[in-house]
């Protein structure tokens, strides 16, 4: 008889304590929902880019360099709804914005433009990191986007210097002195060269 009731006792402990695991998930799980829906509409107030060219450089890039071009429509297209979509989003700026690096126009292809372009790289990667953690450090992402679009912002300024520094003309024997400088084997030598037949002066 004490066993039934043991047994029984049990039986009902092991029901309050599924019911009470169940109500404890389900808790933790409201949680989680509710912290989404607050990152989301954290990132989602922030997420504003500068997508659009600052200067007339700028501008006739995006037809001339597609990488440029496609870089800054993914910029100018807002995710929509879900968390995951931003993270899409962050992963896809972060592939395009490589490109912008692996195509470098041969004007562009100088340490000032790629030093901005870096740095650009740098942080949209950022971006991309943050927003895939598990728990994602809304402040970090969403300090990351004005830094995003002051790099932008250097970067266009970078151009524009380099297209109006192209527009000045080059001075008499410049364009054969710059020739000179990337043609090392037309160079005159830094060091006298000894010649065994020159006459020794006594």
């Amino acid at each position: 008889m004490k066993l039934k009731y043991i047994v029984l006792f049990l039986f009902i402990f092991a029901l309050f304590s599924c019911k009470n695991e169940d109500e404890k998930r389900q808790v933790e799980s409201l949680k989680d929902i509710k912290k989404k829906e607050l990152i989301f509409s954290i990132i989602e107030k922030a997420w504003v880019f500068n997508a659009k060219p600052i200067n007339t450089t700028a501008q006739i890039n995006t037809n001339t360099w597609k990488e440029w071009r496609s870089f800054l429509e993914e910029l100018d297209q807002k995710p929509k709804k879900t968390i995951g979509a931003f993270q899409k989003k962050a992963a896809e700026l972060s592939k395009k914005v490589m490109a912008l690096n692996d195509f470098t126009p041969v004007e562009y292809n100088n340490p000032q433009m790629k030093s901005r372009i870096a740095i650009l790289i740098t942080k949209v990667r950022m971006l991309d990191l943050y927003i895939h953690l598990t728990d994602i450090p809304e402040q970090k992402v969403i300090a990351l986007i004005p830094e995003i679009n002051t790099q932008l912002l250097a970067l266009q300024n970078q151009m524009d210097k380099i297209s109006q520094k192209s527009k000045i003309p080059l001075e008499e024997g410049e364009s054969e002195l710059l020739q000179m400088i990337k043609d090392t084997a037309r160079a005159i030598p830094n060091s006298p060269q000894f010649d065994p037949n020159t006459p020794r002066v006594e």
